[in-house]
């Protein structure tokens, strides 16, 4: 509230005074509301922009919170809609995939249903081709039982038999009508079978023979030493004999020295100790030292390289043929069949030979080529100490392989390779015939000119002893032996009988490798002269 200081009058009545008071204090009342309206106004404006104000954000911010929830709403829609159209794209190719299932399956059954249509339609065809067949075959039957009847009927008026008698006198035609039909049938499959057989065995035994190619002839053992002089004679002869001696007592063999000249020849049963002494002989001719000391270091060092030596012939025989988990004893043995001939053929090139050709067989058979293999490698195992133990080969070399683990069917096929003992494998004729084709190729095993004459002129013999052969001519080097026989004594079926007979015989009196073929042959000439 103004107060308004006036001057004091020098002299003023109270009328006047409080008149003036009132005067004053309206005055000052007007003053004092007119600002406070004037203030409320402008509160008043400040509240109005100030609320402006908050309403305009209030506004700005409603605006940006609808954008975003506008976005968002947006973008969820657009999410679901992607959602919903991938479900509904999943839901209609499970639909297309349940539609091409159905239309397979429907497909299926129509093939199902025409192929039982079919059946049905065939099966009804063969049942009436079954009836009409029985029809046919009781309309026969009836006819057949007439006839018989009719015949035995004649038969018992024409001849005045008695029942009895006359069903005897037809049951013996029939019996043999009956045992002359089955012998044809008997030859005539007995026929074939030879024949399918043959052909089917050529072409095994070819195919082997062509897939496994092997140097005509073998390497020998050589058991001669060249003697550079007369001089070295002397030395190895030694003072009074005492080199030779020691020699021969320190490698068990025998050292021949004759007036051949530059050649001594070691002579010992045991081709490793041949090889020990022609290395030992050697090597002391080489070094020139020739004493009886000298000789013990020389045959020791040389019985260790020999040593070696086989075994290292061993584990190259088993790793050429891909045998594995062979005892290291077998290795061993099979070593030392390097240094082992027989007839010339070196028997382990010889057993090597063997496991190529009867792994070829028996995978033309299809039968397991690597049972076959091992089979062939150890087959003439028992070769290597056959000089050392007593008995044959094929029995030595079975014990040999039963003393060391191998299988029933490689000891049968050891054991039984050349047919002493019953074949209880399948392997052991397989082996037998790699082993006969091995030793039967031209050039594999020498033989002389007189033994090989001897065994024609015996082939030839035991051919022309049985009665009816006119002629016997032994071919193709001793494989094969052909039989001329006189037509008037011998007819088709003896023929076969004959032929049968000379090689049954032949098996039992002669020694050959391989098969001897025996051909009979029987010729009818007729000859008219027209005048």
């Amino acid at each position: 509230m103004l107060e308004l200081i006036l001057p004091a009058p020098a002299t003023v009545s109270p009328v006047v005074a409080a008149v003036i008071g009132l005067a004053a204090l309206a005055v000052g009342c007007a003053v004092g509301f007119g600002i406070k309206s004037y203030l409320n106004r402008l509160h008043r404006e400040a509240i109005q922009r100030e609320c402006e104000n908050t309403r305009k954000a209030a506004e700005v911010e409603a605006q940006k919170t609808v954008a975003q929830a506008e976005a968002q709403a947006k973008s969820e829609f657009i999410q679901r809609r992607q959602q919903f159209d991938a479900e509904t794209e999943e839901t209609r190719k499970e639909l297309r995939d349940e539609e091409r299932r159905l239309s397979k399956r429907e497909d299926l059954l129509d093939q199902k249903l025409n192929t039982l249509t079919n059946k049905e339609q065939t099966l009804e065809a063969s049942e009436k081709a079954v009836a009409e067949r029985e029809r046919a075959l009781a309309e026969k039957d009836k006819e057949i039982t007439e006839l018989v009847e009719q015949q035995h009927k004649e038969l018992l008026r024409v001849s005045n038999l008695s029942p009895d008698k006359a069903r005897e006198l037809v049951l013996a035609r029939v019996e043999q009508d009956m045992e002359r039909e089955t012998a044809e049938v008997i030859e005539k499959r007995l026929e074939e079978a030879r024949e399918k057989s043959e052909s089917e065995a050529r072409e095994i035994v070819v195919s082997a023979i062509q897939r496994y190619a092997a140097d005509h002839t073998s390497d020998s053992t050589v058991s001669t030493v060249d003697i550079p002089s007369d001089d070295m004679k002397g030395r190895v002869i030694g003072r009074e004999g005492r080199n030779i001696r020691a020699f021969e007592k320190a490698t068990g063999v025998d050292v021949i020295v004759d007036d051949t000249p530059g050649v001594v020849v070691v002579s010992a049963f045991d081709p490793i100790r041949r090889e020990v002494a022609r290395r030992a002989l050697e090597k002391l001719i080489q070094d020139g030292r020739i004493h009886p000391t000298r000789i013990e270091e020389i045959v020791a060092a040389m019985e260790k390289e020999v040593a070696r030596q086989v075994t290292e012939y061993g584990k190259q025989a088993v790793l050429e043929a891909n045998v594995r988990g062979v005892h290291n004893k077998l290795v061993e043995l099979l070593g030392r069949l390097h240094y082992r001939t027989s007839y010339g053929q070196n028997v382990l090139t010889h057993a090597q030979e063997v496991a190529h050709l009867s792994q070829v067989i028996a995978d033309q058979l299809g039968l397991n080529g690597r049972v076959a293999r091992r089979a062939g490698l150890l087959h003439d195992i028992g070769k290597a100490v056959d000089h050392e133990v007593e008995g044959s080969h094929p029995q030595i070399g079975a014990d040999l392989c039963k003393r060391y683990n191998e299988r029933e069917e490689i000891i049968n096929a050891v054991i039984g390779h050349h047919g002493d003992v019953e074949a209880t494998s399948i392997y052991t004729p397989i082996i037998s015939a790699a082993d006969a084709i091995s030793a039967s190729r031209p050039g594999a095993r020498r033989e002389t000119l007189e033994r090989y004459i001897q065994r024609l002129e015996k082939l030839e013999e035991i051919a022309g002893a049985f009665e009816g052969v006119r002629q016997a001519y032994a071919i193709q080097a001793g494989r094969e032996v052909r039989v001329l026989v006189d037509a008037n004594q011998v007819d088709d079926k003896l023929s076969s009988k004959i032929a049968r007979d000379i090689a049954r015989r032949v098996e039992d009196e002669m020694e050959y490798p391989g098969e001897v073929k025996v051909t009979l042959i029987r010729e009818v000439r007729c000859t008219e002269y027209a005048r």
